[in-house]
């Protein structure tokens, strides 16, 4: 669990009221009503058709995945998922959007209410959530920096997207992190999104304002928008909270506006007067029909979820009784938290396991890049690399050098201790020569040792590990030092 970090209305007389709402691309093969493939990183303008550049006459037809996605996302997060739902014209011009108006949902979203529970430092808070609806992605304007000139991408346009409202029940930029992280993680826990904040397929927009501490009325609130990573969502609400602080403080009134975050200047400024239901002119879309859903089918979409972050994280900690750091770190990334537990089933060690898999592979597997059935060690060699520390045939130490050679080959983690020199010696009478020679030759510290001062006995074992060129089990060393000088 991350660190507490300062709270921006910390020695003021107000708090903080903050809610989010997630936009999330769906990694759909096609767009949310035509055919055209739904890709990042394609030449500008080459995944279009008439239905997502609005021609006249052009009919939009649903993505049935892109529904059963949306639906997948409302249960996991406890959501009452509509048995009838419509979508809406929501009417506003921008250059980006080629029909001027998106196919969105306004009255009747898809699913509503449902929570997220997430956790700030050792405390678990549920944040409720309002809404999540489908609606398609707009296009990407382009500005040219330093010249008086745009360009317009419509590759995005259509794609589909799904927005998820958050209720204010959050009061720290760090909550508001945390929140976030949360529901990246239960997205990519499902498979419906990449959310890949770097390419725009998880953006948020988020809605701060501040009251008098103690007081429940919602006040005047501004909207900060498209911010694309976990720091900017925490550095601009931070800004912003200090911000309206200074306003109200000074006598002054905050404005209901749109704000941009710029975040070489950490400042946040404004890109236009707020925006209410009415200004977007919504009314039903009339080129596609209402959708209902049977019980059996929503309830087969139940059963086909996944274990949940949340859920593992628990898990993690209450039955294989990992620490919440480890269970945290494995639990952000599915990926690694599957390998984890199965290395756990074929060695039941938990702690131990988690050790190597936090450390040893997840930064193997950071600095290539890749997954952690990538590195090239997989979970059955990982499982004898820890065997064989706990079995005393290798040092913890040195098994970091093992781990190294394992990486992109097939050999048994036994040939590669023995081919490196490595394998650990424990043979009790080799051992006790080597004690009684040390024990001979630092007669000072021995004497401590019978005196009762253990960190001679650190010394003691470490010139016996530098007399086997570091291959002596430690454990073995320590236990023969007190029994050589107990008995003289």
């Amino acid at each position: 669990m991350a660190k507490a970090k300062l709270d921006p209305t910390e020695g003021t007389p107000f708090e903080a009221v903050i809610g989010l709402e997630v936009h999330a691309q769906l990694k759909t093969r096609t767009k949310m009503f035509c055919g055209c493939e739904n890709r990042y990183g394609a030449e500008p303008n080459t995944l279009t058709c008439p239905v997502c550049l609005g021609h006249p006459g052009s009919l939009p037809a649903i993505n049935r995945r892109a529904v059963e996605y949306a639906v997948r996302v409302g249960l996991a997060c406890g959501c009452e998922i509509a048995r009838f739902t419509k979508f809406d014209r929501k009417n506003y011009y921008y250059p980006d959007l080629p029909k001027n108006y998106q196919i969105s949902q306004y009255d009747m979203p898809l699913c509503g209410g449902g929570a997220i529970d997430v956790y700030v430092g050792e405390a678990k808070r549920r944040i409720g959530l309002t809404r999540i609806h489908l609606e398609e992605d707009a296009g990407k304007n382009i500005h040219a920096e330093g010249r008086p000139e745009s360009w317009v991408d419509l590759n995005r346009a259509g794609v589909p997207l799904l927005e998820i409202v958050s209720k204010p029940d959050l009061g720290t930029p760090e909550e508001a992190g945390a929140y976030l992280r949360m529901l990246r993680q239960i997205l990519l826990y499902l498979d419906v999104s990449d959310c890949n904040m770097e390419e725009g397929s998880l953006r948020c927009d988020v809605n701060v304002s501040i009251r008098p501490r103690g007081t429940s009325a919602l006040e005047t609130r501004t909207e900060i928008k498209n911010l694309n990573s976990f720091t900017f969502v925490e550095n601009a609400l931070a800004h912003e909270i200090r911000r309206q602080i200074k306003v109200r403080s000074s006598g002054g009134t905050v404005e209901q506006q749109t704000l941009l975050y710029d975040p070489a200047r950490d400042e946040t400024r404004v890109m236009r007067g707020k925006e209410e239901a009415h200004d977007y002119r919504y009314f039903p879309e009339p080129d596609l029909a209402p959708l209902s859903f049977t019980e059996e089918w929503v309830e087969g979409l139940r059963r086909s979820l996944p274990e949940l972050p949340a859920a593992r994280y628990e898990r993690l900690q209450n039955a294989l009784g990992l620490s919440a750091y480890h269970a945290d770190v494995l639990v952000r990334d599915r990926g690694m938290a599957d390998f984890f537990e199965e290395c756990v089933a074929l060695y039941p060690k938990p702690q131990a396991v988690a050790n190597w898999v936090v450390n040893a592979v997840r930064e193997e597997a950071n600095i290539r890049q890749v997954s952690a059935r990538e590195t090239g060690v997989s979970p059955s060699r990982l499982v004898d690399l820890v065997r064989a520390i706990d079995e005393g045939k290798v040092s913890n130490q040195k098994a970091r050098d093992v781990f190294k050679a394992l990486l992109g080959n097939e050999r048994p983690v036994a040939d590669v201790i023995r081919a490196l020199g490595l394998e650990q010696i424990s043979d009790d009478a080799f051992l006790r020569d080597a004690v009684s020679a040390v024990i001979q030759e630092h007669p000072g510290p021995a004497e401590d040792v019978r005196k009762g001062k253990k960190n001679s006995v650190n010394f003691l074992v470490g010139q016996v590990m530098r007399r086997t060129k570091g291959q002596a089990n430690p454990g073995m060393v320590a236990k023969l030092i007190g029994e050589v000088l107990g008995a003289s």
